[in-house]
Order: structure tokens, then sequence, then C-alpha cells
């Protein structure tokens, strides 16, 4: 599939917004630094509210048994899809003790079905102990780890092939939001996981820009939705215009309690993928209770 033509690009977004902190001095730009183009209109998707939580390599036996019963405790909007990734070795404590009103996560899983890969784990396990969703491409596995787009498709396919859902991660890096290049980068990702995901009925989009991811600075809504327009659009011209509807596209990178309903309320804006904020049970609950800013900017 040819990627989405350069002419998605944008040339005059604010800077990056930080928590607390003042905005960068200069203005950060997406898409082609070498042209200017024509806005991207919104369509706003379809799907159900969704929000995950990622709790990364945090947690011990006792504070996870605190933040289920927080979340148990808590009075979440119905019409919102919840998922939490615990660290695998708590993944069984979180599936057996946890409502379920909300779904379960990997952060990562194999390539294919399991055998001699000493610390992986394979989809296969995933269901077998009722394990829904995984989360692939995220950032740190990227450029931490060094998983390329390449091996990152193949293993969304393989975790689909399984019936484990996948929450795809896409997302650039400081360096590359500078140079203008948001959109290559995305787009690049976007098509390794289409050429190999042919069902994307059980796929989420998480865009995620890695300047946001744990550093207290977050995208502006209006950054933010403007690269899950342009995200959408590009399903709508790769793909299909009912996947482009249909496909949710939510967004990670420093969200939190007090930033989420701004976010919230944009049309292409269908989530969250929460970090830090997921591991206090009160901070997530309004997160996923933000739902309600999207019904009133509806």
């Amino acid at each position: 599939m040819a990627a989405a033509p350069s002419s998605l690009a944008s040339s005059h977004l604010s800077p990056i917004a930080a928590v607390s902190t003042p905005a960068v001095p200069h203005q950060l730009r997406i898409g082609c630094s070498r042209r200017r183009a024509q806005r991207i209109v919104a369509m706003a998707g379809s799907g159900k509210f969704f929000v995950g939580g990622n709790w990364k390599c945090n947690g011990t036996k006792d504070s996870i048994s605190k933040l289920v019963s927080e979340l148990n405790a808590a009075t979440l909007e119905t019409d919102v899809d919840v998922v939490v990734a615990p660290p695998f070795i708590y993944i069984d404590q979180v599936k057996n003790s946890l409502t379920g009103r909300i779904e379960v996560s990997a952060q990562n899983v194999w390539i294919g079905k399991g055998g001699a890969y000493t610390g992986e784990i394979s989809a296969e396990q995933l269901v077998d102990i009722g394990c829904q969703w995984v989360i692939l491409g995220h950032s740190e596995r990227r450029h931490i780890i060094g998983e390329n787009d390449e091996f990152i498709g193949k293993k969304a396919a393989y975790a689909l092939s399984q019936n484990v859902k996948v929450i795809a991660c896409i997302g650039e890096l400081l360096e590359e939001r500078e140079a203008g290049k948001t959109f290559d980068v995305c787009f690049r990702q976007m098509k390794a996981f289409a050429d190999s995901i042919s069902n994307w009925a059980d796929v989420v989009i998480a865009y995620e820009p890695v300047w946001a991811i744990g550093t207290g600075k977050v995208a502006t809504p209006e950054q933010a939705q403007e690269v899950h327009a342009a995200v959408r659009n590009w399903l709508k011209t790769n793909i299909s215009p009912d996947v482009a509807s249909s496909t949710r596209i939510i967004y990670g990178g420093s969200v939190n309690a007090a930033n989420c309903a701004e976010l919230a309320k944009k049309e292409d804006i269908d989530g969250f993928l929460v970090g830090g904020a997921s591991l206090k049970g009160p901070d997530f609950a309004t997160i996923i209770n933000s739902v309600t800013a999207k019904k009133v900017a509806a």
C-alpha cells in the first residue's frame, strides 16, 4: 500500500503544551516541513470511547491489590471500553480480582507460536489465562528494545489470528516532530501494521508522541486532533472509509485527570492510553469518565 501523499502536511501548529511549565520557545511543526498544505478536515470516528491503562514495569502484589480495590470501587460511565495492562507476572492476580467491567491486556507478546524463546510470552498463553488484549508498538519497545516496524506489524497479525485484540501504538520522536516529519513517521508505522493486518475490527490505534510520554508535556487538543484526523484519513485512503470510521484512535502522552476532558472533546480523539495516571485509581476513573466531555462536545 502506498503511503499517503505529503499534501496532508501542515505547518501551522501551536507549540507543545507543558503541564505547569512554559511552552517551548519555538514552533514545532508536523507533516512535510518543505510544503504548505490544506488542513485536514475532521471526519470523526464512530466507535465506542476507549480508555487503556498501561501500568508498564510498575507494581507489587500489595500495590496492585490496592489499585484493583480502587478500580472495583469506582463509579465508571457505562459507555466506555476500559482495559488495564499489568506486568506479565501480575496478569493472573488482576484477572482474578478485578471487576469484569474492566478487561485485561498484556504489554507485549511474541511474534508467533511459543517454543524455544526464552523470556517471551505467546498469544496462546495470553488466551489461556483469559487475557483479551495486547499493547504492541509502544515507543519504549521501539526505541529502547529496538523492535522495528515490520516486526511489530507481524506480531500484531499473529496476536489477532489467536483472537487477542491489539492496541497498536504509533508516534514520533521530538526531533522528528521538529523536522516536520510527524505524518511521515506515523504513516510509515501505520503501513507496517496494514501490510500484515487484514481485519481491523479488533484493532485500536494509539497515537503517542514520544516527546509527551512521561515528560509532563502533552500535545494541545488541537495538535492531537490534527494527527488523529490525519491517521483516520490515511485509513480512509489506504484501507477503506468503513475502517476509517469504525477504528478507534486514542491519544497517549502524559494524559491525566486535569487535561483529559479538553482532549476528549476533539472529534477524532476516541479515548486514551494512560501511563502514570493509570496507577492512581481515582485519577484513572476521572479519565475514563471524561467520555461525558465527548458527549457534550458532540
